[in-house]
């Protein structure tokens, strides 16, 4: 399957999720990675602000960030900025994703850890994003070891794969990890 259909198939599935199966599936990721090592040894993390078609993030994001320093991406132009986030500072921006309103930069080779984001996964690793190719330009800066986070539904068994995709290293579902 191309990775336009792919997309499309994979959102109808996540489409179908009531909003009970997305907090709990997303409680349930976000506990798999606060008990692995990677994250207990992380102080620098990037997330990502979630849209509706992604495991909620926001949540988690709030409670990480009384403990972690947790940083957010903001699109300019055709890449992504890294910016610290501050509890109540952030605005809709590009494509209608809250993103840090802050001025200060950060470089990502800070980063200990990267959630990254998807519509789709492989147990490998790849990665299916929405076709812009933000964060496989940015991974391609940064050196942090990556977890994919998503809803069971969003993993396949295997994805096309192009020369630029960038994969995570680690992927963590509800039900399934490799961490």
């Amino acid at each position: 399957m191309d990775k336009k259909r792919l997309r499309k198939h994979i959102k109808a599935q996540v489409a179908m999720l009531t909003p009970e199966q997305r907090e709990l599936e997303a409680s349930n990721v976000f506990k798999h990675i606060e008990k692995s090592d990677i994250f207990k040894h992380s102080s620098n993390i990037m997330f990502f602000s979630s849209l509706p078609d992604e495991i909620p993030t926001h949540h988690f994001i709030e409670r990480w960030a009384k403990t972690k320093n947790v940083y957010l991406p903001r699109v300019n132009g055709d890449d992504i900025e890294l910016i610290k986030f501050q509890p109540g500072t952030l605005r809709k921006g590009s494509f209608n994703i809250l993103e840090p309103t802050g001025d200060d930069i950060v470089d990502p080779h800070i980063l200990d850890l990267i959630i990254v984001p998807g519509v789709a996964f492989d147990r490998q690793g790849n990665r299916c994003g929405r076709g812009k190719g933000f964060y496989d330009r940015f991974l391609s800066l940064a050196s942090a070891p990556t977890i994919a986070v998503c809803f069971d539904c969003q993993l396949v068994d295997s994805l096309p794969v192009e020369p630029h995709d960038i994969p995570a290293q680690y992927i963590v579902t509800n039900t399934f990890k490799t961490l």
